[in-house]
């Protein structure tokens, strides 16, 4: 007698093209998108010989960046948000709440007025932090 029944594959057989096209199309879109992430705010630091700050203090540190025409940045999380004197002053007054020894690293860039690196300087003061200092980049050595 013969069988009309077709003959089926075995379970253990998994059909993975499907998975590599997912995988490739993501792929594609980290590949796209990974360089329009910006992780933080380019600006001209003035140099110096200051030592750097410890890393354990690092880990507690804010960094408000002033750039060369006066907007503000906030970085907490190492990306650079864009933000409002009115703003800034309310967030890091909720940080200063839960870390009364928060640091805030005021950075500014080479060409920014003085005025305007001052007047972050005043809006930490105004949100209740007590712990600032200016970042630099090192100083360049000449080598001859």
């Amino acid at each position: 007698m013969h069988s009309l029944r077709k003959r089926r594959k075995p379970m253990s057989e998994i059909n993975v093209v499907p998975y590599i096209d997912v995988m490739l199309v993501l792929l594609v879109i980290f590949m796209i998108t990974a360089p329009l992430l910006n992780l933080g705010v380019e600006i001209e630091l003035p140099q110096s010989a200051a030592e750097p700050l410890e890393t354990e203090a690092q880990e507690s540190v804010v960094m408000v960046t002033v750039t060369e025409n006066g907007d503000l940045f906030l970085n907490t999380d190492g990306r650079g948000e864009l933000i409002d004197p009115e703003t800034l002053i309310q967030q890091m007054a909720a940080f200063v709440r839960r870390n009364p020894q928060l640091e805030v690293l005021v950075g500014g860039d080479t060409q920014a007025n003085y005025g305007q690196v001052y007047q972050a300087m005043v809006l930490l003061q105004e949100a209740g932090v007590t712990r600032v200092g200016l970042m630099s980049d090192p100083l360049e050595t000449v080598q001859n």
